[in-house]
């Protein structure tokens, strides 16, 4: 069942001001998926501890690197359930989990990060290894 709509909204709210995009349902993931032209990071957002206090504050870290991706999109695990099922389908070769992050650069999967690459690391560990893959990845197609 989906966590209730007012516990999440701060933290779709965070996501928002850091400048990633919600997708809520499959055809915006589709949408948004359907051209794999670029860089695009996907964001598989949480309520979790690590989401908070790791994953969220990691990545706002990492959005403010000149370097970064073209697109910055987010789902819901928990609360948009279909959207994040058909997301997590577009990277089928990692196991599921929440929170993590896809990075693609022209449709390809070309960093990700798990849950436990996430859990007890501070966000500058984790804004340091995104920072390095937006370098190596994105550097061409900087916004």
């Amino acid at each position: 069942m989906p966590y209730d709509p007012r516990l999440v909204q701060p933290m779709r709210d965070e996501m928002v001001r850091m400048g990633a995009r919600e997708l809520t349902t499959v055809a915006e993931v589709d949408a948004a998926m359907g051209d794999p032209k670029g860089t695009m990071l996907v964001v598989v957002n949480s309520v979790c501890g690590c989401a908070a206090g790791a994953a969220r504050p990691a990545l706002a870290l990492a959005l403010t690197h000149p370097t970064r991706p073209q697109q910055v999109v987010t789902v819901f695990a928990g609360q948009d359930t279909d959207a994040t099922a058909r997301a997590r389908q577009f990277f089928a070769d990692y196991a599921p989990s929440s929170p993590s992050m896809a990075l693609f650069r022209d449709g390809e999967v070309v960093h990700f990060v798990h849950r436990h690459m996430i859990e007890g690391h501070s966000p500058q560990d984790i804004a340091k290894g995104l920072t390095a893959a937006f370098d190596k990845y994105c550097a061409t197609t900087a916004v």
